[in-house]
């Protein structure tokens, strides 16, 4: 099909071709361009319909882009952090990369350890940490703010959907929110003087002396008491050291030695009455209360839940009788920890919270940041009392203050000598800012030196006294050059060389310093590569060394923990870096190798041969010298064990006959070898190797006959031998010579066949003589559907396989021998193309003719 010229091929694929038509006179020109192109198309389109079926999976599935594990496609993170200046960075540079970091779900030791190996300077690092401080802080106090500006409405709302209220910035609001009570009332205390008696109050009356008497009388609805002998007393309204008196004065007419003062009387209470109080006003829940008749404003106050976020902390009035008998201040107890007002309540009291007046929100540098009330004739400084005073990081010299004005807001500074003399208004906010984050009289000094850090700057002060305030210089100090990196105007930084050793010489090579700068005095090691010196060979701990001047190979083979036992102290090598090859020359020398020798104790004998950096020593282990080799034979053999190697070229037809040859039931064709593996060919995680037929087959053979889970066996070879063949003809070219940790098996008589794989019922068959592979598949029940005959093949006893061999059309399977295991493949299962697939190679197809039709069309 042809579209505004461009022809499409595939699904997803185009190709851009105008071809205009030319008139009749350039017919043979018109055709020759038509054949070039069908040729074009004819490659353009079988390669378009490859590409619909590479981007179509196996399942029929289009691929999708990798994506991150949280979902979101992945961006490319900076590897290079050294330019970062964080005093550079706006806040909401740092809150983005805050949420960064919190996305990343690693801890801070995590993130700081990853920002240093990506070239973090660790000053920037801790400027950042202070920043994402501060930040986190101010966050949580505007939410806090926000949140204690919620009416009761919204807390209720908040609560009702499964939240909790949150804690209010307004002080002493916590003080009536928490859970143990401050103000419970004491029923234990004395008898107050000024307590008045009331109705269902318990009198305690105690007669001592010449008489002896004790009375509880309560005080009755009408407000008497009765006492024996004596009749009603009434003592409602009465101060309890009123009523005392008049119980003395109707008790004497009864007991006449009360006059002569030798009978005394005490009257106190015993359980006391209960009083109802109401709570008005701004209160987080008013009503009525019934509380103790000794309870106080504040008993009151905080079964009441104390003010709401509208109520005065500083004007509580308790009225009596329709007037205000008391106005109470809470800040007298908060700040000052004295209850001055805490007046006791009587029956029908009411305590009424008001509107409060003024409200001043302090944030910043101050010891108890919150939202203070204050009286119309406090000022500045009596809210920062308030505040507990400047923190230790605080900004004393002035503070800000927005405040609210009929049409926006506007900022005021307030010097230190003006906070007594300035009133805050309703709905100011104080900041109290930071100190800066700097060093008015700082330099420092790092490197070579015996005490490098922050020392104080004074006028004058050179690099040579620095160095002696920090200890002087080590031994180890490069003396040749030190910089200064001093900070310019515009906050940029230079770099101020000097030469070390000169200005510690004094004159005017020791330079004058200036606040901030920093000195660098590097040492020799600071300025080049650890030196070190290798060893390997016929030591004991191999490895590689820090060099030392001076250091010999003795010294180095001590450190190396000495010879091993095959160590040849006659033949070491040393091997050492040429400093100046000539490589345009082929012959040019690149290391130099010396022969030298040592004694076999280490003796301190003066060679002459000293190490230099990176030299690499080798020893040479004593010629001839060898370990014990060892060889086990099982089976069928008269004496089976393990028996040691004698010589190099010693056999399988010597170690049988030093076994005493093999018993009368030994099956010598189906005897084996296992040999210690010193290299792995099947690799079962080379995908190559493992699409191979050959692996395939012994994976098959391994899960059927229940051996290892791994499929293959990789720490041994097993080698195919024929023991029959090497008895008969000794030093054969069958008969190997023996190697390190060889097993040799020899079985006895073998009677079966073992077939597995693809059959219809695996299992072991008895072996019959002369009987052909077909046999034995067909005792198994024959081929299954899946089974790849081709590919079967016998594992023989001695460890040799043979496969089935194609003969034209047909399979030519191996001879089967006593113990041997028949083992049939599955056929690979081949992926269905998905019907994607198919549409997609059909349109293919179909554009293809579409243009070859329209291009040939005359």
């Amino acid at each position: 099909m042809k579209r505004s010229g461009k022809f499409f091929l595939s699904e997803g694929k185009h190709y851009v071709g105008v071809f205009p038509r030319l008139n009749s006179n350039k017919q043979n020109f018109r055709m020759n361009i038509r054949v070039f192109a069908v040729l074009i198309l004819l490659l353009t389109g079988f390669t378009g319909i490859v590409q619909v079926n590479a981007q179509v999976d196996p399942k029929g599935q289009t691929p999708t882009t990798p994506t991150s594990k949280d979902g979101k496609s992945s961006s490319q993170v900076p590897s290079d952090l050294g330019n970062i200046k964080v005093d550079n960075m706006s806040d909401a540079q740092v809150q983005q990369m805050m949420q960064r970091m919190g996305e990343s779900g690693m801890t801070e030791s995590q993130l700081e350890a990853a920002a240093k190996a990506r070239g973090m300077d660790a000053l920037e690092i801790q400027k950042l940490k202070d920043r994402t401080n501060k930040l986190k802080k101010k966050t949580t106090d505007d939410n806090v703010e926000r949140e204690a500006e919620e009416d009761e409405d919204a807390q209720k709302a908040r609560l009702a959907r499964g939240g909790e209220i949150p804690k209010s910035r307004i002080f002493g609001a916590n003080l009536f929110s928490s859970g143990a009570s401050p103000f419970e009332t004491n029923l234990r205390m004395a008898t107050p003087k000024n307590y008045v008696v009331g109705p269902d109050d318990e009198l305690l009356v105690d007669i001592t002396g010449d008489n002896e008497a004790s009375y509880k009388p309560r005080v009755s609805p009408e407000g008497f008491i009765s006492l024996e002998y004596v009749g009603k007393i009434y003592v409602a309204g009465l101060t309890i050291e009123e009523a005392t008196s008049k119980i003395r004065s109707a008790l004497s007419g009864t007991y006449p030695a009360i006059r002569s003062g030798r009978t005394n009387i005490a009257v106190n209470l015993g359980n006391i009455r209960s009083i109802k109080v109401i709570m008005t006003g701004e209160v987080t829940k008013p009503g009525t209360y019934t509380v103790p008749s000794l309870a106080s404003v504040f008993n009151a106050l905080y079964a009441a839940g104390g003010p709401n976020n509208r109520g005065s902390f500083r004007n509580i009035q308790v009225i009596r009788g329709s007037r205000v008998i008391a106005t109470v201040d809470l800040y007298d107890f908060l700040v000052n920890g004295m209850p001055a007002d805490n007046v006791r309540l009587e029956d029908q009291d009411i305590i009424h919270v008001p509107v409060y007046q003024i409200r001043v929100d302090v944030l910043g540098e101050v010891k108890r940041s919150a939202i203070y009330e204050i009286k119309p004739e406090e000022s500045l400084a009596d809210v920062l009392r308030y505040a507990g005073g400047f923190s230790d990081m605080a900004y004393k010299s002035r503070v800000k203050i927005i405040q609210n004005t009929d049409e926006a807001q506007k900022i005021v500074v307030k010097q230190l000598m003006d906070y007594p003399n300035f009133y805050p208004k309703n709905g100011d906010k104080v900041f109290v800012d930071a100190i800066f984050e700097r060093f008015e009289n700082k330099v420092d000094i790092v490197g070579a030196v015996g005490r490098p850090g922050m020392y104080e700057f004074t006028s004058g002060l050179t690099i040579s006294q620095l160095v002696a305030q920090a200890s002087g210089l080590t031994p180890d100090v490069f003396g040749k050059r030190g910089y200064i990196i001093r900070m310019n105007a515009d906050n940029t930084t230079r770099v101020v060389p000097f030469e070390v050793s000169k200005v510690m010489q004094g004159g005017s090579a020791d330079l004058a310093l200036q606040k901030s700068d920093i000195v660098n005095i590097n040492s020799i090691f600071d300025l080049r590569d650890g030196y070190t010196v290798s060893i390997n060979g016929e030591v004991r701990k191999a490895g590689t060394f820090d060099f030392a001047d001076q250091m010999t190979i003795e010294d180095l083979v001590q450190m190396a923990g000495g010879f091993s036992q095959a160590g040849n102290p006659l033949n070491i090598e040393v091997a050492r870096r040429v400093q100046s090859a000539d490589l345009s020359q082929k012959e040019a020398q690149i290391a130099q190798v010396f022969h030298t020798t040592v004694t076999k104790d280490l003796s301190l004998v003066d060679t002459g041969f000293v190490l230099q950096p990176y030299d690499v020593v080798t020893v040479r282990p004593v010629e001839g010298f060898g370990s014990l080799k060892q060889v086990q034979i099982l089976g069928e053999v008269l004496r089976p064990g393990i028996y040691t190697i004698r010589n190099k070229n010693e056999r399988i037809s010597d170690i049988i006959q030093r076994a005493g040859g093999l018993t009368a039931f030994a099956y010598s064709e189906g005897a084996s070898l296992k040999r210690p593996a010193t290299d792995n060919p099947l690799n079962v995680n080379n995908e190559a190797v493992e699409d191979s037929l050959q692996v395939l087959n012994l994976k098959r053979l391994n899960r059927y006959s229940g051996t290892d889970s791994s499929g293959i066996n990789l720490n041994s070879d097993l080698v195919g031998i024929r023991l029959d063949q090497i008895l008969s003809n000794p030093k054969s070219r069958y008969d190997l010579i023996l190697e390190e940790g060889d097993v040799i098996k020899v079985p006895s008589m073998l009677q079966t066949v073992k077939v597995s794989g693809e059959v219809l019922r695996p299992i072991n068959v008895v072996y019959v003589p002369g009987r052909p592979f077909k046999y034995y598949i067909n005792s198994a029940g024959g081929f299954t559907s899946q089974a790849l005959k081709r590919g079967a093949f016998i594992s023989h006893a001695n460890g040799s396989v043979e496969g089935t061999r194609k003969a034209v059309f047909f399979n030519n399977y191996p001879g089967v021998k006593p113990g041997s295991e028949i083992l049939v493949p599955q056929r690979p299962i081949r992926e269905k193309m998905s019907a994607q697939a198919w549409i997609g190679i059909g349109t293919g197809v179909a554009s293809l003719a579409a243009l070859i039709f329209a291009i040939l069309r005359p």
